[in-house]
This record gives structure tokens, C-alpha cells and sequence, in this order.
């Protein structure tokens, strides 16, 4: 069954430009991704509602600095590790030698990056930072994850496709 997309009557966005610079690779690659490799990820998130809130505002900007935060302690000069990566062993070495620090994390590339944070962002940022009054009017539908200013791939969806955020 295709999901229908749904059209917001207020959207706001919030951007981070080359805010989090990373290194990581494609181990599955056929190419010269498969090396490790960095970025400085850009994020934008889009948020959606049909209702403002009591301040006319579909999103609070001053309440995403917890969400920065937890970009940054896991994107702001990281080595991105697959949790299935042959390597993950060398990788730990060198977090326990301090040469690097890692994010290790079930998927790697921007489509799996912006997956993942599409279902942080509304399955647990939402609700337990803004609460479930929140959750339940404002929805972040858009996840963009850029590397450079030619790649980019976004995860996008909405509550009423009924998706469970849970299941990775």
C-alpha cells in the first residue's frame, strides 16, 4: 500500500549548516567509500502541524537546543562505525586509545542517518522534551542529511501513516 503524503498548514524548518564534521565509511561499498572518509553533515528538520501553539509558533527553536546537544555528542568530530562493520574491533581500539571517538550505530549513510533521527525526533525528542500535548500537534514529517552541497537524502513520513518508531 503507498502512503499518501500530507500537506501541513504551518511548516517550520531548523537547519544546521556544515555543523558536524564526521569521518566514517561504507564497508559494503564497491568504491572508494569503503575507505574512511569525512563530512561536515548538514541536518534540517521539518516540522509540521495544523495548529500553532499558545504562542503562534508551529515550532519552538529555543527547544531544540537539547536535540543540538545530542547531535553534537554524536556527530561533532566523530568516527561513525556500522554495528556491523568486520572492523568494529579496530575502531573500539582506537576510542580506548583516545585516538578516536566513536558513534556506533545501525546503519551509515545519509538515508540511514536521516532515518534514524526522523524516529528520534518524533519517537523520543518530541515527546519526552516538549511533552505529549506537543507530540500529539506538531509532527517532525522531513529529515534531511547532507555531506556535501551536491549529496543529500532525506527520510520523510507522518503520524498518520501509523509507522512503529521502535522498530530499527
Amino acid at each position: 500500500m503507498t502512503q499518501q503524503p500530507i500537506t501541513y498548514k504551518y511548516v517550520s524548518t531548523k537547519e544546521y549548516v556544515d555543523a558536524f564534521p564526521v569521518a566514517y565509511r561504507q564497508w559494503k561499498a564497491d568504491s572508494h567509500c569503503n575507505l574512511i572518509h569525512g563530512y561536515s553533515f548538514s541536518m534540517k528538520f521539518h516540522f509540521g502541524t495544523n495548529d500553532l501553539d499558545v504562542r503562534n509558533w508551529a515550532a519552538d527553536y529555543g527547544g531544540l537546543k537539547e536535540l543540538k546537544e545530542v547531535l553534537q555528542d554524536q556527530f561533532d568530530h566523530t568516527l561513525l562505525v556500522a554495528e556491523n562493520d568486520p572492523e568494529l574491533e579496530i575502531y573500539k581500539e582506537l576510542e580506548r586509545r583516545k585516538i578516536a571517538k566513536l558513534t556506533i550505530l545501525p546503519k551509515l549513510g545519509c538515508e540511514g542517518l536521516a532515518d534514524q533521527l526522523y524516529r528520534y525526533v518524533n519517537g523520543v525528542y518530541i515527546p519526552d522534551y516538549w511533552g505529549p500535548s506537543e507530540a500529539n500537534r506538531l509532527w517532525c514529517f522531513r529529515v534531511e542529511v547532507r555531506e556535501t552541497q551536491s549529496n543529500m537524502a532525506f527520510r520523510e513520513g507522518h503520524r498518520e501513516w501509523n509507522e512503529d518508531l521502535f522498530d530499527v
